[in-house]
């Protein structure tokens, strides 16, 4: 089959054939590729795999170039390369990127490959297609902690697949969105990967933080060397992973100080993303109070423009937790800041029996600050606008007086009733010592004055009787005298 025999004998024949016709067409090289599966090493060791590609790419690379970088223009081929196994696929995105292709479409590609491969981390919808033959489908409810056990895939090729694709990763933020990071992040900790490649996926999704969603971000928790399994509920284990998202913080906080060091700060635009977050790990009733907390503190004062997520998020830990001491609620309650409270919550807060009493007074007093602080700026605007606005000033003037007259009424009603508490506490004391001294000497009392008027009542039969003894004799003196005559 060599050329020592004859020219133009079968090697060669294979080979020009493999050359110019294989190589030359996208088809026959994807074919070529998928049949190589079954062939290795052999079609390793013969160069039948680098090859087809090298070509592969060339051929792609070609093809955006001349399109000059439209998306839309290079989708066709992320379906076929997508077929391949996940070490021809790594070596086709390598040779994409040493040539010098976008990452956004270096990006776009992994991501389909991922979710042709990869399990789906979200409950599946209705009408969802399963007729896909080669995906390892393996779904889990976040909320009941189950995963169905016919959804199982080869654990051993999924973690290859995983580390593979974020070594594949473009290094640019816009490569690959926050969603697909974090989903590759649940991967890694369900698959056991490595722990360098979880905190590299932390670092990146830190990143890009601000383009998650609260789903996203609701990590499974699972078991230490437990193979992917879910944590069953115990009163030790949460529901989520709440040490993931508070690290993926911290990289955010870090990365945007570093950005931030010429500027003023001000508010981020995760601070409701994490208040919303905050609402649903709330209703874990796993969730113990210091982490919860802990979290919630983790944005700077400055960062919230208010507080109304952040009350939502607490109101629903304590529905959750009714179990919860004072000092546990008042501790929790400390990192609302009330002045940032709109009307509607500060309405619901001072009526809200969950809370502690110091916090609904809180609110109680910010909400009376707000109102003198509006009735000055009033003011203030009416001072500024003076020689413009005589007229509407007159009638302004009134009514801040009159809201001033009604603010002073109050006032004095207020510390009236405080007075005629304190009263009425002050008699009620009186009283209640009264009736304690009395009770004391009300037996001694009463035995004292039945022996008084027992004595008083001998001392006066015995002055009748004495008074009485000469007037009787008296008349039995003059009746006898009345006998004899």
């Amino acid at each position: 089959m060599t050329e020592a025999l004859e020219d133009g004998n079968l090697i060669s024949k294979a080979e020009a054939f493999f050359t110019f016709v294989v190589l030359s067409s996208w088809r026959d090289s994807i074919t070529v590729l998928i049949s190589c599966e079954t062939l290795s090493p052999w079609a390793d060791n013969l160069q039948i795999v680098r090859r087809c590609c090298d070509a592969i790419a060339w051929k792609i690379f070609k093809e955006a170039s001349t399109l000059g970088g439209i998306v839309n223009g290079e989708r066709w081929w992320f379906h076929d390369i997508s077929t391949l196994r996940i070490d021809y696929f790594t070596r086709i995105i390598t040779a994409l990127k040493a040539k010098g292709m976008k990452s956004e479409t270096v990006g776009s590609c992994i991501a389909q490959y991922a979710e042709k491969w990869l399990p789906n981390t979200e409950p599946e919808r209705e009408g969802g297609s399963r007729n896909n033959s080669r995906r390892y489908e393996m779904q889990w409810s976040i909320t009941s902690g189950k995963k169905h056990e016919e959804e199982i895939g080869p654990r051993r090729e999924q973690r290859l697949i995983v580390e593979s694709l974020v070594s594949l990763l473009p290094p640019g933020k816009e490569a690959v969105s926050c969603k697909f990071l974090l989903k590759m992040l649940k991967m890694a900790i369900l698959f056991s990967a490595s722990p360098a490649l979880i905190s590299e996926l932390e670092k990146r999704v830190g990143l890009v933080l601000e383009g998650a969603d609260v789903d996203d971000l609701l990590i499974p928790s699972f078991a230490a060397g437990d193979q992917g399994k879910l944590v069953n509920s115990t009163e030790e284990q949460t529901m989520h992973n709440i040490e993931a998202v508070q690290r993926i913080l911290e990289y955010f906080l870090l990365y945007e100080q570093q950005q931030l060091q010429q500027q003023q700060p001000g508010p981020l635009a995760i601070s409701k993303l994490l208040d919303n977050y905050l609402a649903e790990i709330a209703r874990d009733p796993n969730l113990p109070v210091m982490k919860f907390q802990f979290l919630a503190q983790s944005l700077p004062e400055n960062a919230r423009t208010s507080d109304d997520g952040l009350y939502r998020a607490i109101d629903t830990y304590l529905k959750t937790h009714p179990t919860l001491s004072d000092h546990e609620r008042r501790k929790l309650c400390k990192i609302l800041n009330c002045g940032k409270l709109s009307q509607d919550a500060c309405a619901h807060a001072a009526q809200n029996e969950r809370l502690p009493l110091r916090t609904m007074i809180q609110v109680l007093f910010s909400e009376q600050g707000k109102i003198r602080n509006g009735i000055q700026g009033n003011s203030q605007i009416e001072i500024a606008d003076k020689p413009d606005q005589e007229s509407s000033r007159s009638s302004t003037s009134k009514e801040v007086k009159s809201l001033r007259i009604e603010l002073e009424k109050v006032k004095e009603e207020m510390a009236e009733m405080q007075r005629q508490y304190s009263e009425l506490q002050q008699e009620y004391q009186k009283q209640k010592v009264k009736q304690r001294k009395s009770s004391g000497w009300t037996v001694g009392w009463q035995k004292l004055r039945k022996s008084a008027l027992f004595n008083l009542k001998m001392d006066g039969e015995d002055t009748d009787e004495s008074h009485n003894r000469p007037i009787q004799s008296r008349i039995s003196g003059l009746l006898r005298r009345q006998t004899v005559s």
